[in-house]
């Protein structure tokens, strides 16, 4: 593992050192993880997204970033009697589950039209890349249920790393090169829980 975080320390490094210009921006975003076996977990937070462009053209650019994104996730799930239902039942139980977690993959992304470079005028833009790079939780234990309904715990927390996608559209805003970015992401975790993250986020890039 770190061998792979030097590779992308010595990436993000030449690309920055060769880049033709830099951007960066803030924004909201809300994410979906889900493991084996346990409930979906979805959460809210915010996001930091600097990126590099090492190769530009009037229309498009390549570029190198690395979206940064912390968020508050939580679920709860409980027992319901027929009976009695949920307020009156003195048996109910439920299960809760609390994580706070950091994403940041680095991200090589070919970028058109707005947003692309600083100096692309266009009102509309977009972008599609892939990446690498690493998933760290704190979080509380979560529990499943094994076949025969027996209640197990298992630790979520920890730091995973994985592949990444991510897709998504901007609107230019003023003739200074900002713009709104809406972005669609996806990581996986290469761990025994098998982490699926879903995001969607919008973003101001200055």
């Amino acid at each position: 593992m770190k061998k792979l975080l030097l590779l992308a320390a010595v990436c993000f490094s030449a690309a920055t050192a060769f880049s033709q210009s830099f951007t960066h921006g803030v924004g909201v975003t809300v994410m979906v993880d889900k493991m084996q076996d346990l409930d979906a977990r979805p959460g809210f937070g915010f996001t930091y997204s600097p990126r590099f462009n090492f190769a530009e053209s009037e229309s498009m650019s390549v570029s190198v970033g690395i979206p940064i994104s912390v968020a508050l996730a939580g679920s709860y799930s409980g027992t319901y009697n027929s009976r009695s239902g949920w307020e009156e039942d003195p048996y109910m139980s439920g299960d809760g589950s609390v994580a706070v977690f950091l994403n940041a993959p680095v991200m090589l992304n070919l970028n058109f039209g707005a947003g692309s470079s600083r100096d692309n005028e266009s009102r509309l833009g977009a972008f599609v890349g892939a990446g690498f790079g690493l998933h760290w939780s704190a979080s509380t234990d979560q529990v499943f249920y094994d076949e025969a309904g027996n209640p197990d715990y298992r630790n979520t927390g920890g730091t995973v790393f994985g592949p990444a996608g991510n897709a998504g559209m901007r609107i230019g805003v003023g003739n200074s090169g900002k713009n709104i970015e809406i972005k669609l992401s996806y990581y996986r975790g290469l761990d025994d829980n098998k982490l699926n993250l879903f995001g969607l986020a919008g973003i101001f890039n200055f």
